[in-house]
Parts: C-alpha cells; structure tokens; sequence
C-alpha cells in the first residue's frame, strides 16, 4: 500500500478519535493492514484515498461512499459534507453524517471498546441525551465557539484535520444567537476569537489576538445557572460547551451521590473543580460533611470561594497532584466521596494511586474522554476498586466526543 492510492474497502467498526475501521488484505494469507476512515460508517463500502501508511496502520480519505449505511444522513453542517472540497470542510462535526440515535450507539460501542481494552472490563452502557430540550438533529447546542483568524483576516473553523481557516455560511451546532454575531465578523486581527453565550443569553466576543502587543483586561464575569444555584465564572474560563449540559451532569452526580450511604462527618474532595459545580452537589450529600474543591487556575478557585459561600465547603489553588501528595492521612475522608473531574488526557496512575491510598468511601469520576476514563479505571481497579455505576451522555452531538460519569468503590 501507498500513499494516494485508490481502494475500495469495507468499513467494519468504529475507532475513538471520529474515524472508522476498514482492513485491507495485501496478499492472500497476510495479516490485513488496519485503515482508519472518516466520513464513513460502519457496514458501508467505501472508495477511499491513502493519505498516510505506517507499520501497523493506515489513513484514508474518503471519496465515495459506494455502499451507503441505512444510518446515513444528509450532513448537519452542509459545507462538511463527501460532496464539498476537502480543503474546505469545517472539523468539529465529525459525527454529522450519521443519523443521531445511530451516533449514540456508535458512541456506545467506543466505550465499551475502551473499558475491554484498557480496563480488561465489559461494560454494558447507552449513551443518553442531554435533555428533553434538544432538537431532533443534534445542533443548536454550543453556549462557546472558538474560531480562528489567519493572516489575512479570514474568520472561522479549522478545516477539518487541519489548521488552515475555512470562511463558512453557518455554524449549525452554535445557538442561534452565536451563529449571528459569528457570520458577521470580518477582517479581524491575526488569532482566535470565542464566542460566549451565558445564561443571561448575550453574546460575548473574546478576541485573542496573536503577539503580545495587546494589553490584557481584567476578564468579565458572568453567571451561569444549574437548578436554583448560581455560579460565576470568567467569560472566557472553563463551563460547560452545551446549553443543557451542566444541568445534565449536576443531575447524574447527584443521583449518583444518592446511591452511596451518606457518612456522617464526611469529608469529600472534589479534584479538578473548576467554579465548583460538583462541589455544590458534594456539600449537600449528607449532613454535616465538608468538601474541599481543587483546582489548579486561581481565577476558578476564586469564583468557587465565592459561589460556595454557606456551603462548609473550602477551595484550593493546587495542582491535584500536588494537592494530594501534601495531603495528611485524615479518618474523615474514608468516610468521604473523592469526585473527579480531570482533563481530555484523565488523571494518570499517580492520581488515581494517591486517591486509593486515602481509601475513600467511592469515587465518582466525571469523564469527557472514554479511553482516558478507562485507562483510569484500571488503574483504580488494579487498587482494589470496581466499578458500581456507568452512565454516558451526548453533550457533543454530531461530534465523537461522549461524557461519562462512573460511580467506584472498593470491592
């Protein structure tokens, strides 16, 4: 095989990273090589491009789709649809041409795939909206747009696999009212601009432009709400992407919260807390318990001070890491819930050690990456922990992104 040659394959399976499995059979008897597709899905034969070859694997872009799936749909986004130029394609929709309960399960099976590989665990488990107030498609969703401005002024996505910026006539997965403001920019400033929607439905734009002639302003704080709870955060700082998704995961914590016998005197962590969302539903698990909320951005810790006022909760600027090292054997958090929130990447083993070591009463892991998570897992098993609870939500819908919520305890 070699670069720019053309196949015709069968697409078999899905892979994390939004791409899909086909193999190829080199010669009669010879172990088929393994060829990563996108714009595919499962069960369709393909005409594909070799863009890449390495030992073990391939890529491949997708030409023609010569056998369609009954799960294929008219693209979400049309200007990132098989029929439009490559180079012009937006990425972040990557999941657009597949209808949306079929993504589910798609979703679904890469996690699955994950806990059986890097966990060695099956796991049974469905991916669940975010909400009753969706649209039937899946767009509509994103409260925060990032974009990007090249060097002639241009606005908008990356193309997809790529770091060249497409101009685009819409942004179907933005709210309405982000899409507005994004379509009438122009001849900005080299860098990146965010578009921010809080819930007080204004948008705000976030320019960030290249170099370091700009002076830089204190950043605006805005308010989010979650049930009858208000949070601030920065405009720019870290909440949640989709309009329901705090609310979705605030819910999913809490019900798991609730599945776990409250101990009195508890002490619960609450490790990569941002504004303290989940510290919130942790200071009103039981009577009497006291929560500490960990992050690493001073800005957060500040606005989770603030927005945990009254709640006999307290908030660390630390790495987790460090955090924990630090930390004194202490009976009361045995007795606790360690609920974490980490990065894409997830916590690693030195984490998830120094939490097993602290013997917590469960470990509630909130996860926006399914092999990361299940990497983690292991590891927690490894300690002695297994897994009591899985849950996955949608809050990427038309993307191959899934959130998580895992429910662990010792055995």
């Amino acid at each position: 095989m070699e670069s720019g040659e053309i196949l015709d394959l069968d697409v078999t399976g899905v892979a994390h990273g939004g791409v899909f499995v086909a193999r190829h059979h080199e010669a009669e008897g010879e172990r088929p090589l393994v060829v990563f597709v996108p714009d595919a899905i499962p069960g369709e034969r393909v005409r594909v491009r070799v863009t890449q070859v390495k030992k073990s694997f391939a890529r491949a872009e997708a030409l023609e789709i010569l056998e369609a799936s009954p799960h294929r749909a008219p693209h979400v986004w049309r200007q990132a649809g098989l029929d439009e130029d490559r180079a012009g394609r937006p990425g972040g929709a990557d999941f657009g041409h597949i209808a949306l309960a079929h993504q589910r399960k798609l979703k679904a099976e890469v996690l699955r795939d994950a806990f059986a590989r890097f966990a060695d665990l099956p796991v049974d488990v469905e991916v669940e909206s975010a909400g009753d107030d969706e649209t039937p498609s899946g767009t509509r969703w994103r409260t925060r747009v990032g974009l990007h401005v090249d060097a002639s002024g241009r606005v908008g996505p990356y193309a997809a696999r790529s770091h060249e910026v497409v101009e685009v006539a819409e942004h179907p997965l933005a709210t309405a009212a982000i899409e507005r403001v994004a379509l009438q920019l122009r001849d900005e400033r080299e860098g990146r601009i965010d578009l921010v929607q809080p819930a007080d439905g204004e948008v705000r734009v976030l320019r960030r432009p290249d170099g370091r002639g700009s002076r830089r302003a204190r950043p605006e704080v805005v308010t989010e709400r979650v049930g009858e709870r208000t949070f601030r955060v920065d405009a720019g700082g870290f909440w949640q992407v989709h309009r329901l998704a705090a609310t979705a995961l605030d819910a999913a914590v809490r019900d798991a919260l609730a599945g776990l016998d409250a101990q009195p005197g508890a002490h619960h962590l609450d490790l990569y807390g941002g504004v303290g969302l989940f510290a919130a539903a942790l200071a009103e698990h039981g009577d009497g318990s006291r929560v500490t909320t960990v992050e690493s951005a001073p800005r957060a810790t500040e606005h989770a001070a603030r927005n945990l006022e009254g709640l006999g909760a307290s908030a660390v600027t630390a790495r987790v890491e460090r955090f924990l090292a630090g930390l004194d054997a202490d009976p009361a958090l045995s007795r606790g819930v360690t609920l974490l929130d980490p990065p894409r990447a997830g916590a690693g083993a030195e984490v998830v050690s120094r939490i097993a070591g602290q013997d917590p009463h469960a470990v509630v892991y909130v996860a926006c990456d399914p092999v990361a998570l299940a990497r983690d897992v292991g590891s927690f098993r490894e300690h002695g922990f297994v897994v009591e609870r899985l849950r996955a939500f949608d809050l990427f819908p038309n993307s191959h992104h899934v959130e998580a919520v895992a429910v662990l305890r010792r055995a």
